[in-house]
């Protein structure tokens, strides 16, 4: 064990937050080592919600690298040069990339640093390695075709994503979905669909609801969501200051009262709302179906699911109306719950770390502003945190937006706190 060799980095999850920070190892002056390890078999983002027409919602400059070094060559820009389609993206006068397209785009990415990457490995246990003055390394094992790696590092970058969220009391099912699934469980469907109900009301509710109700032309669509109607994202240019690399450190700054102030006024720009042009086209699918006297896309609004029960060829869904408690029941052979995430706890993860890590009141990690976890003097590994920082940092934490200014803060970090002569291998 002894001779084992010692990263300066070993990243946990390997999507575009731990991606970016091994660009940013690339492109620094290679006095730094990292290695990732990633569960997944290859790269992947979202990958169930893949749709052909949906675009992001993050504009293109906000890719891996630029806010953090524009002349980079792993940019957006550099990805649609070397694709041949620069020309035609500018002509197309327009910010926000197709998803697909932004996709490649990482996967374009992270094939050029895939020396740096495990994938298949999934991490098992992360334990403190003592030492003279302290606890200076952290052992990592990883699991990977059925045999265990162990990995030393002197800093840990925890970046595990989101975890799809189903309501209390669901279990998925071969006819109960999140919508994290949806187009790996659409290509196994052998019947054509005649029901599907989605829950919901946000991005995801709304993109699922449209595109099924277009790719299955004679199904009925059913949106259950216990607004009035899908409330549209504030993306005006002024509320998107909440996204702006300097308000992450104005909100870390700021009072509690003041933090929940901030996600009250701006939850708008993210949580639970959907596209203003997404809305305008539904509403013009509804209202055109009205005119035509066959309505196949039906909204259940005010109204929320009581009950979902799974039978051998059907879903029984009970929806209960919220403004009167009438009940319909409604036979679907689909139910699709677009419910949202949440961020992955890496607690489960900390193993013996996790006695080092230092929690606030809320049984919550304390997270200094450059991403680092409050620790107990004696833990001088460093454990950082791309996710599940939104009490400390604010919205813009599990988001693409501030992804290339996080990993240059969280290397510069490691950087200043390494001791000024290592071994490394």
């Amino acid at each position: 064990m002894s001779q084992l060799p010692v990263y300066d980095v070993v990243g946990i999850g390997f999507g575009p937050s731990n991606l970016a920070l091994a660009i940013a190892l690339t492109e620094s002056d290679g006095s730094l080592n990292g290695i990732f390890l990633e569960r997944q078999p290859r790269f992947g983002w979202h990958r169930g919600m893949l749709l052909d027409d949906a675009t992001m919602q993050v504009s293109f400059l906000k890719d891996l690298v630029t806010l953090r070094n524009p002349g980079s060559d792993f940019t957006f820009l550099r990805y649609l040069h070397s694709k041949g389609r620069l020309i035609d993206f500018i002509n197309h006068k327009n910010l926000f990339p197709l998803r697909v397209e932004f996709h490649d785009y990482l996967e374009w990415a992270a094939a050029r640093v895939d020396d740096q990457v495990r994938y298949g490995h999934e991490v098992v246990s992360v334990e403190p390695v003592s030492g003279e003055d302290g606890i200076e390394l952290v052992e990592v094992r990883a699991r990977a075709e059925g045999r265990e790696t162990v990995y030393r590092a002197r800093n840990l970058v925890f970046a595990t994503g989101l975890r799809p969220c189903m309501p209390d009391g669901v279990t998925a099912s071969d006819r109960i979905w999140h919508n994290s699934d949806l187009l790996a469980r659409l290509a196994g469907l052998s019947d054509e669909p005649r029901r599907f109900v989605v829950v919901g009301a946000g991005q995801s509710a709304a993109e699922v609801t449209g595109h099924l109700h277009q790719r299955y032309p004679t199904a009925e669509v059913c949106a259950v969501f216990s607004r009035y109607g899908y409330s549209p994202a504030d993306d005006s240019s002024f509320a998107n200051r909440i996204f702006d690399p300097a308000a992450v450190g104005e909100f870390y700054d700021a009072p509690q009262d003041v933090k929940q102030a901030l996600v009250d006024y701006h939850g708008n720009t993210n949580y639970s709302v959907v596209d203003v042009d997404l809305i305008a086209d539904l509403y013009r699918r509804v209202y055109r179906e009205k005119v035509l006297g066959e309505e196949r896309l039906r909204l259940f609004n005010v109204s929320r699911v009581v009950e979902a029960v799974d039978t051998d060829d059907k879903v029984e869904v009970t929806v209960e109306s919220l403004a009167n408690g009438t009940k319909s029941v409604l036979d679907a052979d689909v139910v699709v719950y677009a419910t949202g995430y949440r961020p992955a706890d890496p607690a489960h993860l900390l193993g013996g770390l996790g006695r080092y890590c230092r929690q606030d009141e809320r049984g919550r990690l304390r997270v200094a502003r450059d991403y680092r976890v409050v620790t107990a003097p004696e833990l001088r590994a460093g454990v950082y945190l791309q996710g599940g920082t939104e009490h400390t940092h604010g919205i813009t934490s599990s988001l693409l937006s501030n992804t290339a200014v996080r990993v240059a803060d969280i290397l510069r970090s490691i950087v200043d706190r390494q001791p000024a002569t290592v071994g490394r291998p």
